[in-house]
């Protein structure tokens, strides 16, 4: 795992966890990398600075560190949110595993019962079905261990 901090196009800055820096790249060219403040997609690398620790801790530390808490808690939460998201999704829609795309087609065209479905589809795929007006919602596929 590797974490990046980021900054939104609204100057927002978070940290946020990849598997590792291709998964980073490749959801952030998907548009699956949002600013938890403001829902911004436009998301890049900030500079990091390395997490050096000394034995003085004033002032400016003490805030910085109440505000790391505050933001790790925050993405606790995010994750956490995502996560009951993901499983009702599977509690209650079909998976039809990586026929999502030919499977979400045929239930927008009525050829198929209209039931919600979760699944895999190519970015391919998904670029097809967005210019076919279907609609769909990505989900994140790593699953946190508590």
């Amino acid at each position: 795992m590797i974490v990046y901090q980021l900054r939104c196009g609204n100057e927002h800055e978070f940290e946020a966890w990849f598997r590792d820096s291709a998964t980073y790249e490749l959801q952030a060219q998907s548009g699956d990398v949002v600013c938890p403040f403001c829902g911004d997609t436009d998301v890049g690398k900030a500079i990091m600075a390395p997490n050096i620790s000394t034995s003085k801790a004033g002032p400016k530390d003490a805030d910085l560190n109440r505000a790391e808490t505050r933001a790790r808690e925050v993405a606790e939460q995010i994750l956490e949110a995502v996560g009951e998201i993901r499983e009702h999704v599977e509690a209650s829609c079909d998976d039809v595993g990586d026929k999502f795309a030919e499977e979400a087609k045929r239930i927008h065209y009525g050829e198929a019962e209209e039931r919600g479905i979760y699944g895999k589809a190519t970015d391919e795929e998904a670029e097809d079905l967005d210019e076919e007006g279907i609609e769909f919602f990505r989900l994140p596929s790593a699953r946190r261990n508590s």
